[in-house]
């Protein structure tokens, strides 16, 4: 049976689309390596999302799971609302700009057991043999 933990962090001020370049490295880890490999990477969203990761992980210890045994089913990277600012512009303008918010959601898994694959194959294959087919009237590069 397999469990599942899940970590959110809401309303982070970064945008969604660099939270998704990180979130997509690690998602090909596995979340104990992911904590250790992460803050290695010269990007700024490493460090929220490796919070939300260590987070789901403590919960599985907390359920007496081993976080060698976990994997990632889901990281989300969802858009959050937008704070409208604005900057002062030359000749009494104004040029808006908006500050976006991200929701981090990780969920992560336990590995399930692979039943030994020898198990489920015969012992022995047997040999087909393979007789060879030949057409006849039929030649090779004539056109018909």
């Amino acid at each position: 049976m397999q469990k599942e933990f899940k970590s959110v962090q809401k309303y982070l001020v970064m945008s969604p689309r660099k939270l998704r370049l990180v979130a997509a490295m690690a998602k090909k880890l596995s979340p104990v390596v992911a904590t250790e490999k992460l803050p290695f990477v010269s990007k700024r969203a490493t460090e929220p999302l490796v919070k939300v990761i260590k987070s789901a992980i403590a919960q599985a210890k907390a359920q007496g799971v081993a976080d060698t045994d976990l994997i990632f089913k889901e990281i989300q990277i969802g858009e959050g609302p937008r704070l409208k600012r604005g900057r002062a512009a030359s000749r009494g303008r104004y040029h808006p700009f908006k500050r976006r918010m991200s929701h981090i959601r990780v969920i992560l898994t336990t590995r399930e057991k692979i039943e030994s694959k020898q198990a489920s194959k015969p012992a022995k294959l047997e040999k087909t043999e393979v007789k060879k087919v030949v057409k006849k009237g039929v030649k090779s590069g004539t056109k018909s």
